[in-house]
């Protein structure tokens, strides 16, 4: 038994010593037949150095990374692929990607990018063509950080931008401007209330944007501008949103209605609110809207607005009733207190009336110049 565990023992080690004599680094797997490695899950610090340069595919997930720099990726012109996915990575810094000369898909996704830096994905040549980036922004400044870097980094090439699961909650105007040949932009799963004018501008060669899981409740004439000016034929997903079906969700409801052929889930997007309309598709308030009847819903606007009248008459008549009231029991109030009133009124006049004579008697005496002499022969 224990010359069995010894051989074992013997085995790991040469195979070790294999591994590193054919270039691969310690703790990865290697494989130059699929120009591969892979560093999943071995609790490493930082990126390992001694990747082979035959690397094409570069698997370093799972690990304890906490930043990736430039000097990160030396020497590794052949990469055209990189998954950084789950490493707690929360740093990366200026030009880190910029020594992989052939980099077409980067995977950051599942991190806690806190500090982008502005040229951070900066790739020489313009051949990044993939960025997944879901669940890796820590915060809403991360996602500013982010914004610029779109800006500043060359990424006009870029096809595919995953941004879903960052829990974004407002996307500033111009924020995907720089990147013009995004095809497929993936918002899902974040917490976006509302589109905005200029959220979408430059996206000119865009195919699909996915909304879907958000917390969009009805889409405003803004945003509904906002869709009309995105590239005919771009696929739109807004499925699983709760849309809320009350006044006022006519026009996103119009508008659905007539954009059916560009909305790919068009015919599975249904009202969450109220608990009355909860389930009924958004296409058959389109359909009542427009007056089509058969299966058609009308969300009985012009009622709530008659009910809305009639109440604030009834307001109006309550707000009269209330203020007689109150005036009949003001006048109740001096009725029975008449003659204490009566008696503060007389008391204040006798009052003001010997304050007067008081000033009349002074003023007489200062003005009368014989009163004056009187007195100065007086003190003589």
């Amino acid at each position: 038994m224990l010359d069995l565990a010894l051989r074992m023992v013997f085995c790991a080690l040469l195979c070790s010593i294999s591994a590193r004599a054919s270039g691969c680094p310690l703790r990865c797997e290697c494989s130059e037949a699929a120009h591969t490695v892979k560093c999943v899950s071995k609790d490493l610090r930082s990126v390992p150095s001694g990747i082979p340069g035959y690397t094409r595919n570069l698997f370093i997930t799972g690990n304890q990374i906490s930043r990736i720099g430039p000097e990160s990726f030396k020497g590794l012109d052949n990469i055209t692929t990189l998954s950084l996915s789950n490493n707690r990575i929360t740093k990366v810094e200026s030009q880190t990607f910029s020594g992989l000369r052939s980099l077409r898909s980067l995977d950051l996704s599942s991190n806690q990018l806190a500090v982008i830096n502005p040229e951070a994905f900066t790739v020489p040549g313009h051949t990044l063509r993939e960025l997944n980036l879901s669940r890796a922004l820590y915060n809403h400044s991360s996602f500013m950080n982010l914004a610029v870097s779109l800006r500043w980094s060359t990424l006009g090439e870029i096809r595919t931008l995953d941004l879903s699961g960052n829990r974004l909650i407002y996307l500033p105007s111009h924020t995907f401007s720089y990147l013009g040949g995004l095809r497929r932009l993936i918002l899902a799963n974040n917490s976006l209330v509302a589109l905005h004018n200029g959220t979408f501008s430059g996206l000119d060669s865009l195919e699909q944007l996915d909304l879907t899981l958000n917390a969009l409740r009805t889409v405003q004439e803004e945003g509904l501008a906002e869709l009309a000016s995105l590239p005919p034929g771009v696929r739109l997903l807004l499925g699983e949103n709760p849309w809320t079906c009350i006044c006022g969700m006519e026009p996103f409801a119009a508008w659905l209605n007539s954009s059916q052929g560009h909305v790919g889930d068009a015919e599975g997007l249904v009202c969450a609110f109220p608990s009355d309309m909860r389930n009924t598709s958004l296409l058959r308030l389109a359909a009542g809207q427009a007056g089509a009847g058969g299966d058609g819903v009308e969300l009985g606007c012009h009622r709530v607005g008659e009910g809305a009248d009639l109440a604030l008459q009834t307001s109006y008549v309550f707000l009269g009733i209330v203020l007689g009231f109150v005036g009949l029991v003001f006048l109740l109030v001096l009725y029975l207190n008449r003659q204490g009133i009566k008696k503060r009124i007389n008391d204040m006049r006798e009052a003001c009336t010997e304050m007067l004579e008081g000033y009349h008697y002074h003023y007489e005496h200062d003005s009368d110049p014989r009163l004056s002499q009187v007195s100065t022969t007086a003190d003589i």
